[in-house]
């Protein structure tokens, strides 16, 4: 349903007095519905759930389920090791799960139903008590599986950032700047035309490959249509599309500290400002060994990218995607120093290929691992009503039951050597731990930690953790598309 901006502006009003008055009903509910502290006192922070109308510009206007009403959520800046109390209100009809990405949180906390993490009621509420860290940009976003419906999930506007502040802060820089990415109005096709050739080393391994197409062929041969993707219509940097948020004011000289998260349900992203390049000291909230320049920023589903810019070439500028028409379609932010005027300008960057080495320690290599787990990531191609289903060693992960694959020893350094036989990049994500990157197609590599990784089609990648965290950990790949259909496996450590 399209609405203008007094609709719009009538129905918001509407919502928040309606939020107004069920609030202490909300949370009588939340105090008996789950294993929630006692509510004593009050919150350090409170999110609610609910369904919001969010104005990407003033002829495009969403329904979205949002965190406060806005896309993003709040950025919550919290203390590295000083407990913090949050209260979430679902004002939805359905249950909600709140996962603290890249954070080291108990099972209870951590916001995946896989491993246990109870639900935020409907129109109920949870009370959360939890001592932050590891410092460093995190985030949060909801954990529930979509499936089909494009409304869930993290189809909707359900993300938002979190600093968590070191205890020593370096302070390299004049001023922060907060970036989120996300994409609105999905819609289901058949075959998609993901960015794939901007990953280095770019080497596939001909044996993976031959197993990816022999399978896609077979497939096709049997007369399946290509599994459902999901594309976008409508783009945004912090919820407002290009040109039509206010725009970043910098002055000549500064050092701008942009910390960029790409809060995608399924999307790589890219970044350039035109003349400018990036200094890039923090991979997922985590400092990397080796601060590099680079003239874009790639980003995988959930990744985030702290990166310094220094401000010296004066003018109005496009600060967007390398896709055109995503940035026509509002993935970019203007960028505009003191004293300047007149219509954002675009060029395109040069050619540059995205090296997870470049900031990694120069010649050095990973410690051996305890143990190695072998992983190959597969797809059956429309095996699941048309859906694409993914397994890992052959299996699927299964909902009902989330028996886990992979058992752990406390304190063990277990390899994880990913396999990749499709052409997709997958953004492998592991709750509740940071890895550290060992090897790339071969190439090996130490020192950049993560927590989410992009596995380049028909490619290896190794990635070291210490079993540090008891009880079970979630992993899977960020896009949603793909583990709401089989791409998770849960690790179990005593």
């Amino acid at each position: 349903m399209a609405l203008d901006r007094r609709d719009f502006l009538k129905l918001a009003g509407l919502g928040a007095l309606a939020a107004g008055a069920g609030a202490q009903a909300t949370s009588q509910a939340g105090a008996t519905s789950t294993a929630a502290p006692p509510l004593v006192g009050r919150a350090d922070h409170t999110l609610r759930i609910a369904r919001s109308l969010v104005e990407l510009a003033p002829d495009h206007i969403v329904s979205t389920t949002a965190y406060n009403g806005s896309v993003p959520g709040p950025l919550l800046r919290l203390r590295e090791g000083r407990r913090v109390v949050v209260d979430v209100h679902n004002d939805t009809d359905l249950p909600e799960q709140l996962h603290w990405h890249g954070q080291f949180l108990p099972v209870d906390v951590d916001g995946a139903a896989e491993e246990g993490t109870p639900y935020i009621p409907p129109h109920g509420m949870r009370r959360l008590s939890f001592v932050p860290g590891p410092a460093g940009f995190r985030f949060y976003h909801t954990h529930v599986v979509a499936g089909s419906d494009l409304t869930r999930g993290q189809y909707s506007g359900q993300v938002g950032p979190v600093y968590i502040e070191p205890r020593h802060e370096p302070g390299a820089y004049d001023r922060e700047v907060f970036l989120t990415l996300k994409e609105f109005d999905p819609f289901f096709s058949q075959g998609g035309d993901m960015a794939m050739d901007f990953l280095r080393p770019d080497a596939a391994d001909p044996v993976l490959k031959a197993r990816g197409e022999r399978a896609m062929q077979a497939s096709l041969a049997r007369g399946d249509q290509r599994g459902y993707e999901v594309g976008y219509q409508a783009f945004a940097i912090n919820g407002r599309m290009l040109g039509h948020g206010e725009p970043i004011r910098v002055k000549a000289g500064e050092r701008v500290l942009f910390h960029v998260l790409n809060g995608s349900a399924t999307e790589i992203r890219s970044l350039a400002l035109p003349g400018h390049t990036f200094t890039v000291l923090a991979l997922d909230g985590n400092p990397v060994p080796h601060p590099a320049e680079v003239p874009v920023l790639w980003l995988g589903t959930a990744e985030r990218i702290s990166a310094v810019v220094e401000m010296r070439r004066p003018g109005v500028w496009v600060l967007g995607d390398l896709a055109d028409d995503d940035r026509a379609h509002g993935m970019g932010i203007v960028v505009e120093y003191a004293g300047q005027r007149g219509a954002p300008r675009w060029e395109a960057p040069p050619p540059f290929g995205w090296d997870y080495r470049l900031f990694a320690k120069p010649g050095a290599t990973a410690a051996p691992p305890d143990e190695v787990i072998e992983m190959t990531f597969a797809k059956q191609n429309a095996a699941d009503g048309g859906f694409n289903r993914w397994t890992i060693n052959g299996q699927a992960f299964d909902m009902r039951t989330g028996t886990p694959r992979f058992r752990l020893a406390h304190g063990r350094r277990y390899r994880l050597r990913m396999h990749n036989a499709s052409d997709d990049i997958h953004p492998m994500h592991l709750h509740r731990h940071t890895f550290e990157i060992a090897s790339l197609a071969g190439q090996p590599t130490a020192g950049v930690r993560k927590d989410v990784a992009m596995l380049g089609g028909y490619q290896t990648m190794e990635a070291d953790f210490t079993a540090d965290q008891l009880g079970l950990s979630l992993f899977h790949c960020h896009m949603q598309l793909h583990m709401d259909f089989g791409f998770m496996a849960l690790f179990d450590c005593a």
